[in-house]
């Protein structure tokens, strides 16, 4: 029987930095899939096993315990897997990660991205962010070979986003040289290489959707 089950949509974003967690850990793990999880989701509170509004949601099943939001559940595994590291630089990387992520997605599609709006954000917002990271990274706070939360945050947040669109991978090497380089050695790592090839799936691309649709739209057509 697995260790856990995880609850996410068919998409890395959000669910690859649980799943970059998990795989460190050397923990087997299910995704039961969208309809599982749209049925848990759409149940009402009083009748899901633990109330959530929005996924990931993961069960560990050993100790029966389930959580929800991608920080709290990220912080629950670091502590018991042992990798939580400095638990305050890591916690702070996991909330960097899921406002970036909210950010990129325009608060989860609310709005498609249009040119003016791209042309500001990747050009100012989205560069600080990057810059931010690489301040940090500076001075060999971060090792590569033997991470913790705190490396693998960083390298599910930027070496997803930049594997799964490419058009952003200079921007990172013009902005965080340091962590572009510390995630993709990350990703390289026996366990977390084996789990994305895994995890792979055909046009599971990015984010999803129509918020995915205009993402591509403004790095396919810069001008």
């Amino acid at each position: 029987m697995p260790d856990y089950t995880l609850y996410y949509w068919p998409i890395p974003f959000r669910g690859h930095i649980i799943r970059y967690v998990l795989a460190q850990a050397g923990a087997n793990w299910d995704e039961p899939g969208a309809d599982a999880l749209m049925a848990l989701k759409s149940a009402p509170p009083a009748d899901q096993p633990y109330p959530f509004m929005a996924p990931p949601l993961l069960h560990d099943r050993g100790a029966d315990r389930w959580l929800g939001q991608m920080p709290a559940i990220v912080m629950y595994l670091g502590r018991k897997h042992g990798l939580t590291g400095d638990p305050d630089t890591a916690l702070r990387l996991v909330c960097d990660a899921s406002d970036i992520l909210l950010e990129i997605t325009r608060h989860h599609g609310e709005q498609m991205w249009v040119r003016a709006a791209w042309d500001e954000f990747s050009g100012a917002r989205l560069p600080r962010w990057m810059q931010l990271h690489e301040a940090l990274a500076a001075g060999g706070r971060f090792d590569a070979d033997t991470p913790g939360l705190a490396e693998l945050t960083l390298a599910a947040l930027w070496h997803t986003m930049v594997d799964r669109l490419p058009g952003l991978r200079a921007l990172l090497s013009t902005h965080a040289p340091t962590v572009e380089a510390l995630a993709d050695r990350v990703a390289a790592l026996p366990r977390i290489a084996e789990m994305l090839v895994r995890w792979d799936q055909p046009d599971a691309g990015y984010c999803g959707g129509q918020i995915e649709a205009s993402l591509r739209a403004m790095l396919a057509d810069p001008d």
